[in-house]
């Protein structure tokens, strides 16, 4: 009679129990590398985050009109007019022919002006609602956030500019641009940024197409808001002019924080032009 062969109870047992503790002691050893992959990965994501969101900001303050950056006492709120193109106006002093308008700086305010050469196109065309900004020095008579040296565009047809009203004819003194040089603005930019502790706050980018400036910061609402980013427990904006310079040096910190506490900071300086 033929033996049969096979595994006895007691041997599976003895097999699982040491196929058990095997792979107890394989997970041990992978627990420590693969948590630490977790981590890695979990920082580099809120650190794309935080670098995405001052990236973004740092390219739109630099399309910042000059001498519009504005940034709340509290450090949380950065407000500026966006400029989208700009060029040359016509001016008196070129001896223009009949054909084309000068920008008028005179009481006897005329509507209409030429742009010297050709006038922006894609993306930079001059559209009906931009504004038309001239010398902004940001103190009266020259500053946009007071209208006075700000126009609505109600049309343009060529290189000739159809304006609302004519504030540059009537400032008082008048300020034309001493290179005849006009900015394009099409509206309000208002970042806000809002941390609570543990990471629950946001950064929310806010565009309005009117012109509302400092006195608008503690005046919601700012215009269409964009969330730029989660998880923030800390931000900072700074704007620092420098001593006889046309310039300044624009500060911003973002600090954004997991749920298990673990957190990442990042700092950024934008430099900025504000030859108006």
């Amino acid at each position: 009679m033929k033996r049969q062969h096979g595994f006895t109870l007691v041997e599976l047992i003895i097999v699982m129990v040491i196929t058990g503790i095997l792979a107890g002691m394989v997970a041990t050893f992978l627990k420590t590398p693969v948590q630490n992959y977790v981590d890695t990965a979990a920082r580099a994501e809120l650190t794309d985050v935080a670098d995405l969101a001052l990236r973004r900001l740092s390219r739109e303050v630099r399309l910042a009109l000059p001498n519009s950056i504005y940034v709340s006492p509290d450090r949380k709120m950065l407000q500026f007019l966006l400029v989208k193109t700009g060029g040359r106006y016509v001016d008196v002093s070129d001896a223009p022919p009949a054909a084309l308008l000068p920008l008028d700086f005179s009481p006897a305010a005329s509507l209409q002006f030429d742009i010297a050469g050709a006038a922006p196109s894609g993306r930079q065309q001059i559209l009906a609602n931009d504004y038309i900004v001239v010398f902004n020095i940001g103190t009266a008579p020259a500053d946009a956030y007071t209208n006075g040296n700000i126009a609505r565009v109600t049309g343009i047809s060529g290189t000739r500019v159809t304006m609302a009203s004519n504030p540059f004819a009537t400032a008082s003194p008048s300020m034309p641009s001493p290179t005849n040089r006009f900015q394009v603005v099409t509206g309000t930019v208002t970042y806000i940024c809002a941390p609570l502790a543990g990471g629950g706050g946001t950064l929310t980018r806010n565009y309005s197409t009117s012109i509302f400036g400092p006195a608008g910061l503690g005046a919601p609402p700012y215009g269409t808001p964009a969330l730029l980013a989660k998880k923030v427990s800390g931000c900072g904006f700074d704007y620092t002019v420098l001593a006889n310079t046309n310039a300044a040096l624009v500060g911003l910190s973002l600090t954004l924080t997991r749920d298990n506490g673990e957190s990442i900071s990042l700092v950024r300086q934008v430099h900025v032009d504000n030859t108006p």
